[in-house]
């Protein structure tokens, strides 16, 4: 039943997207410009990209729930780098496709492409049914951190949930900020893209650089603590149909496999019940009860916060650079403002179409600070609650479906051993 939800939620959001796409009405005599349509080759590459990644994605949920074949997800990991990642330069990105469907929900002249779509829904569709293997062997962003782990360090328990919070609220910011403004932050902060196409500034070259530095020794750290899309994964794998198992039969408890995993997603045996049940619903009440205020304090932190977002804007900044213009607060007249003026606008009408925006950045503000409101109510209720489970078994939302852990467990071993004398 939750898996149906989730998919009628994903086909509802992009019916909503795709049905955006209406051509404005015009009263006046004023005819629109053509309407620009790619290059023939390019429209066929972005059906190739797609193509090939419904073919990996299915080749990826294979390798790890059938073949479950280490060696072949590291192949294909090997493949999608060089394909999604070097070839095609990081684009198109199932990570960015997040702004192009929140674009298109909240803009009716922006059309989402058919491709951008496409990349955004396979892989939460996959995952709905066979977990996280797209993060296994497809994500290029993914791909290049687990091809540079060379000494995985374990974080502890109390770093990873703080951590594990930065992947909401750049999911939230991305949203509201691509719906209000079309401001790319994901693609504007991707830390590998310019590694991909072989340029970039030194500002991205330094923070790609940084993060595979960090990559060495902490498992995929844009993936588990600042990558948006890993959110949406992790909703959709955590209720998956079928799901990777660490043994093929049955877990002996050698500890193995937990050691084996450089990503803290391995969910050990419930230990006795330390806290007497009736305790345990007081807490969980008391912070179902904590939910609102966490939200509304949220909401009020992420208004007063809301100028900041506001000059993400090219019109808001322009607008606050001509209102200092005008009361002199320049020696000389900015390079935006001289450009302003020789437009012809009035300065009323920015300053109008700024101000509209601004109220608008106001309740995107309460938007994101309400949603990590809940956000944070969320993990500590989840934290709260107690799962009983009697074996080493993969956490759904976290485990990336590497097939990691294959190799670690005697189980898996005997496996092996038995089909090669068969």
């Amino acid at each position: 039943m939750d898996r149906i939800l989730v998919v009628l939620f994903l086909v509802i959001l992009c019916g909503a997207a795709l049905g955006q796409q209406a051509v404005p009405e015009f009263t006046t005599d004023y005819e629109p410009p053509p309407i620009a349509v790619p290059p023939p080759a390019a429209a066929v590459y972005e059906y190739m990209d797609v193509a090939v990644l419904a073919a990996a994605l299915f080749l990826a949920a294979w390798l790890a729930l059938k073949k479950r074949s280490r060696r072949g997800i590291l192949a294909l990991t090997v493949f999608s780098l060089a394909y999604f990642g070097f070839w095609r330069k990081g684009c198109i990105c199932s990570v960015g496709a997040i702004q192009n469907c929140a674009l298109t929900i909240a803009d009716p002249a922006y059309a989402m492409p058919v491709a951008a779509m496409a990349f955004f829904l396979l892989p939460l569709v996959f995952a709905l049914f066979f977990g996280r293997v797209f993060c296994a062997a497809v994500c290029p962003l993914g791909a290049l951190q687990d091809l540079v782990l060379v000494r995985p360090v374990k974080l502890p328990s109390w770093l990873r949930q703080a951590l594990g919070l930065l992947p909401y609220a750049h999911l939230g910011a991305a949203v509201v900020l691509a719906a209000l403004g079309g401001v790319f932050v994901i693609c504007r902060y991707d830390p590998f893209v310019a590694f991909f196409r072989l340029g970039g500034s030194t500002k991205m070259l330094l923070l790609g650089g940084g993060v595979l530095l960090i990559a060495m020794f902490v498992g995929r750290p844009y993936c588990r603590f600042l990558c948006p899309y890993s959110v949406l994964l992790k909703w959709s794998s955590r209720v998956s149909k079928w799901h990777l198992s660490i043994t093929p039969d049955e877990c002996v408890q050698c500890r193995l496999c937990e050691d084996a995993c450089p990503f803290g997603a391995i969910k050990e045996p419930s230990p006795p019940e330390s806290v007497p049940r009736a305790e345990g619903k007081k807490r969980l009440i008391a912070l179902l009860l904590l939910l609102p205020p966490l939200v509304a304090v949220g909401g009020l932190l992420g208004r007063l916060g809301s100028g900041a977002l506001a000059q993400t804007n090219a019109t808001v900044r322009t607008a606050g650079l001509v209102r200092q213009n005008e009361n002199a607060a320049f020696d000389t007249e900015p390079d935006e403002v001289t450009a302003f003026h020789q437009t012809g606008r009035p300065s009323r009408e920015l300053f109008a179409e700024a101000d509209d925006l601004n109220r608008k950045y106001k309740l995107g503000g309460w938007i994101l600070g309400g949603w990590m409101g809940l956000v944070i109510a969320g993990k500590l209720i989840a934290l709260s609650v107690r799962r009983k489970n009697t074996d080493y078994e993969p956490d759904r939302a976290e485990c990336l479906s590497c097939g990691r852990c294959f190799s670690y467990c005697p189980r898996e071993r005997l496996r092996l051993k038995n089909e090669s004398n068969a």
